[in-house]
């Protein structure tokens, strides 16, 4: 889908469906909405006036045009409450409007500019929260991607045309129209990523997805394998990939535009492409969704392509431990005790607790880095999801106020909110071993998401947070820009937490 800016008045604006908006409460249509409204004799008016408009937000209202209207149909897209429109109304009311366009056999679709300053707004963030909603509602997942890593997808529409008949503002509609294809990007292809199948997205697929972004972007790439980890002492890593019939590999990403002068941001992604459970094997029912397992390292590979598309100045590492998590003669046990790449000794108490195994070595490793911040995303326990529910937010822990403050800032202005839960040195009690220096696991049904953060910061010496991200990585419904399946999460979380630092 190709994506312009148009200088024309929008009644004038030649395409097979105009989106305007219209807010709820009877308020009189203005900009855009009240141009076509004239144009149309006041029908926009006389539905609002009878409440034949559907104006909450995610409603569209579609109408045949008639006389003095270039475009064969125009869809009302429900705003909501005037004081509460923000960038994420927008996204959520454009998703829904291009969906139904699409539905209705558009292909090229034009949507008129809100008015100046709606919702605190600048023209360039309307544009690419228009943008961000239009590509994210008009996703829908396509074999293909296996094969098609660089290519964002058949949307169903050919082109979407922003109508902004201000000329002094041509210049921030495109800055913001680059700003949400970027974004869109990588959302795109952390929900390739997760919605593959599990025997196509393979730890061998996911390095080859970063080999290509490096190709794409001039990134510095490292794929470890076996022996690699093996140099490095991951013993944790490697004691989940050893029941695995796909070879694991480590994927260590770069982007250094400072060389070397610049302490790096680190981005952590868990990369378990099929989570079995391994010998604490999980039960049947809904075991195809462990595929979504490894949405922490598609969210991390999508943010690196969106950065990448930006030219972003920071410098950015990925890391994504990618691996299965698979029973068979070789694989790891309960009882087993396993020395990470850090020295400490693990005691596996159940080997469904694998992600934060991965994670450790990466965490470990990522000190290596000497990083100014780290944060990793993982779908790593139920217990956030029983915690916080599902589609709702992330469980977001934190060993630094500052780092904290800045993601839940990034949380807020995306939209892809978080909840700060405790990271109290009393867990750690649990994970006592007479055996180890810790366990993987407490074995017990309570506290099973902070104990796990926990676990996971005995590996940490550096600002850090961990987002479990258990609840939010799938759907299971259409609504706004959310299409069902995978969500992408983090990615636009990510870019804004760094393009902010």
């Amino acid at each position: 889908m190709h994506t312009t800016v148009l200088q024309r008045p929008i009644d004038r604006v030649e395409a097979d469906a105009l989106i305007v908006h219209h807010f709820a409460g009877g308020h009189r249509a203005g900009g855009a909405t009240g141009d076509v409204d004239r144009a149309l004799g006041g029908l926009i008016s006389e539905l609002a006036a009878r409440g034949d408009l559907a104006t909450d937000v995610g409603g569209v209202t579609p109408l045949f045009t008639r006389a003095g209207v270039a475009a064969p149909r125009v869809l009302v897209a429900g705003l909501g409450d005037p004081q509460r429109v923000d960038a994420e109304t927008l996204r959520r009311a454009i998703g829904a409007a291009v969906r139904k366009a699409r539905d209705l056999g558009a292909r090229r679709i034009a949507v008129g500019a809100l008015g100046s300053g709606i919702g605190g707004l600048t023209p360039s963030e309307t544009a690419r929260a228009t943008v961000e909603g239009a590509r994210l509602g008009l996703y829908r997942y396509r074999p293909a991607a296996a094969d098609a890593i660089g290519d964002t997808g058949d949307h169903g529409i050919d082109e979407l045309v922003l109508v902004d008949p201000d000329a002094d503002r041509v210049e921030e509609v495109s800055d913001g129209i680059r700003w949400g294809e970027a974004t869109a990007d990588g959302v795109e292809l952390a929900r390739d990523l997760v919605n593959l199948p599990p025997n196509v997205a393979t730890p061998t697929h996911l390095a080859k997805v970063a080999e290509e972004l490096a190709r794409d972007h001039g990134f510095a790439v490292t794929i470890g394998d076996r022996a690699w980890a093996e140099a490095h002492g991951m013993g944790a890593f490697l004691a989940v990939a050893q029941g695995a019939g796909h070879e694991p590999r480590f994927i260590v990403l770069e982007h250094d535009p400072s060389r070397g002068k610049e302490a790096p941001l680190v981005l952590v992604g868990k990369g378990v492409t099929f989570d079995s459970g391994g010998v604490s094997i999980k039960g049947r029912a809904g075991m195809e969704a462990m595929k979504s397992d490894m949405a922490g390292g598609a969210a991390v590979l999508g943010a690196m392509r969106t950065l990448g598309r930006l030219r972003s100045p920071r410098r950015v590492v990925a890391l994504v431990p990618a691996t299965e998590n698979m029973l068979d003669a070789h694989a790891y046990r309960p009882a087993d005790v396993l020395r990470a790449s850090n020295g400490l000794t693990i005691e596996v108490i159940s080997t469904d607790a694998e992600g934060r195994l991965l994670l450790a070595d990466a965490l470990a490793y990522a000190q290596r880095l000497k990083p100014k911040a780290v944060v990793d995303l993982a779908t790593l326990t139920g217990a956030c999801v029983v915690a916080l529910g599902r589609g709702t937010a992330a469980g977001r822990f934190a060993n630094d106020d500052a780092l904290a403050s800045r993601i839940d800032a990034a949380a807020a202005a995306t939209h892809e909110r978080v909840w700060p839960l405790p990271l109290w040195p009393e867990y750690l009690d649990d994970l006592d071993s007479d055996v180890a220096d810790m366990k993987n696991s407490s074995g017990k049904p309570h506290g099973g998401a902070p104990i796990a953060a926990a676990f996971l910061q005995r590996f940490v010496d550096y600002p850090w947070v961990h987002l479990d991200i258990a609840g939010v990585a799938m759907r299971d419904d259409v609504r706004g820009y959310h299409t069902k399946g995978a969500t992408g999460f983090g990615v636009r979380l990510l870019v804004h937490w760094v393009t902010h630092a």
